[in-house]
C-alpha cells in the first residue's frame, strides 16, 4: 500500500473524528451551536463555491481497503461522543442542553446514520452488526430491516412510507415514514420468523430486539448518570432520526414508478432518485446523494458510486435542501417545477 494512500486516510480520518467530536469541542469553546452552523451554513456555503465533483465518479480519493475501513471508525468515534456527552449533560441548563443535544444528533444522524446504511448493505457480518449498534444508539432499529428489505423493493411507489408524493410536506411525511417504516418492518421479520415456525416476539426479530436494546441504553444511562442524560440521548436520537426522514424526503420527492401490465412497477431507474453531485457535502455523506447509483447497484460501496447524467439533480446539497424542506411554501416552490406532469420522470435541469 502506497504512503500516499495513508496519508489521505490519515486526514480522513482526521476530518471524520473532528466531525463527529465537533459537539464536544464546540461544548469546550463555549460554542454548542457550531455542530449546527458548520452543518447548516458552512458547508452550504462550500459547497456553492466549490460545486460538482468531477464529472463521472464518486470518490476515489482513498485506495479500497482503507476506504472500506474509513466508515467502520465511526462507531467507536460516535460511542466516545455519546458517552462524554452523558457526562456533560448534567452541568448544562435546559436550554443549553436542547441546543447540545441538536448537535450530538446532528452528529448521529447526518453521519451515524449514513454509516449505518452503509455498513448494512454490505455482506460482512462485522459490517451488519456495527450498523445495528449505531441504529441503536439512535433509537431507529428497524431502519436496518426496512430500508433492505422494504424501501429498496418498493422506492418511488405509493407502497413506500420512505417516498414523498408530489404536495406532500415534509412535516406529513415524517409522521407518515416513521409510523409506516416501523409498521412494515415488524411485519417483514413476523413474515420471516412464520416461515421458519417462531413467533414474532422471538428474539431474532430485530426490530424487536434493536427496539429494547435502545430502551436499555437510555435505562442504563439513567443509571448511571441520572436524568439528564437520559434526555440528552432521548433528544438526540429524536432529532437523528428526523435528519434521516427529512433526508429520505429530499432524496424521492414527487418520483413514481410507473405501473407495468399486471400492477408490477417498472424496475427502479436513474431517475427515481434526486441526486446532488457537490463535492463537499458528498464528501462528508460517503456519496449518499448520488443516490441513483446506490439504488441502481445496491452493494457498490460509497467510494466508487457515480454521477449519472440520466438523475434529477437537486439545486443544493442535501444540508441547504434539508433547510428548504421545512419551508413547505418555498419547497413546493422551488421543487415543483422540476416535476414531470405525470411524475415519471423528472426533468434534470437544475
Amino acid at each position: 500500500m502506497h504512503a500516499d494512500g495513508l496519508i489521505r486516510f490519515a486526514i480522513a480520518l482526521a476530518i471524520l473524528s473532528l466531525f463527529t467530536l465537533m459537539p464536544l469541542v464546540g461544548a469546550q469553546l463555549g460554542a454548542l451551536w457550531l455542530p449546527l452552523a458548520v452543518t447548516f451554513a458552512a458547508i452550504p456555503l462550500l459547497d456553492a463555491w466549490i460545486g460538482a465533483a468531477r464529472p463521472g465518479g464518486g470518490s476515489a480519493a482513498l485506495p479500497p481497503p482503507l476506504a472500506r475501513w474509513l466508515p467502520r471508525a465511526q462507531v467507536p468515534l460516535q460511542a466516545l461522543l455519546l458517552w462524554q456527552a452523558a457526562l456533560l449533560a448534567p452541568q448544562l441548563s435546559a436550554a443549553e442542553l436542547l441546543l447540545f443535544a441538536l448537535g450530538v444528533g446532528r452528529v448521529t444522524g447526518g453521519t451515524g446514520i449514513t454509516v449505518a446504511h452503509e455498513l448494512g448493505h454490505r455482506a460482512s457480518r462485522l459490517d451488519r452488526w456495527l450498523s445495528r449498534l449505531l441504529l441503536v444508539s439512535v433509537g431507529y432499529g428497524h431502519f436496518y430491516v426496512e430500508h433492505n428489505r422494504g424501501h429498496h423493493v418498493r422506492v418511488a411507489t405509493g407502497d413506500d412510507p420512505a417516498s414523498a408524493p408530489r404536495g406532500m410536506t415534509v412535516y406529513h411525511f415524517i409522521l407518515r415514514s416513521v409510523t409506516g417504516s416501523f409498521a412494515h418492518a415488524w411485519r417483514l421479520e413476523r413474515m420471516r420468523l412464520e416461515r421458519i415456525g417462531q413467533l414474532a416476539w422471538h428474539p431474532s426479530n430485530w426490530v424487536l430486539t434493536g427496539s429494547v436494546a435502545s430502551l436499555a441504553l437510555l435505562g442504563l444511562a439513567g443509571i448511571a448518570w441520572g436524568g439528564a442524560a437520559v434526555a440528552l440521548l432521548a433528544v438526540q436520537a429524536i432529532w437523528a432520526f428526523v435528519l434521516l426522514e427529512i433526508v429520505n424526503y429530499i432524496e424521492h420527492y414527487g418520483l413514481q414508478r410507473r405501473a407495468l401490465a399486471g400492477g408490477r412497477p417498472e424496475p427502479v431507474a436513474p431517475h427515481h432518485s434526486w441526486n446532488a453531485d457537490y463535492a463537499v457535502s458528498n464528501w462528508l455523506l460517503f456519496n449518499l446523494q448520488l443516490h441513483s447509483d446506490h439504488h441502481a447497484h445496491v452493494d457498490r460501496p460509497y467510494e466508487t458510486l457515480r454521477s449519472m447524467p440520466q438523475a434529477p439533480q437537486l439545486p443544493a446539497g442535501y444540508p441547504t435542501m434539508v433547510l428548504v424542506a421545512l419551508v413547505p411554501p418555498l419547497w413546493f416552490a422551488l421543487m415543483d417545477p422540476r416535476l414531470p406532469a405525470d411524475g415519471g420522470t423528472a426533468a434534470s435541469a437544475a
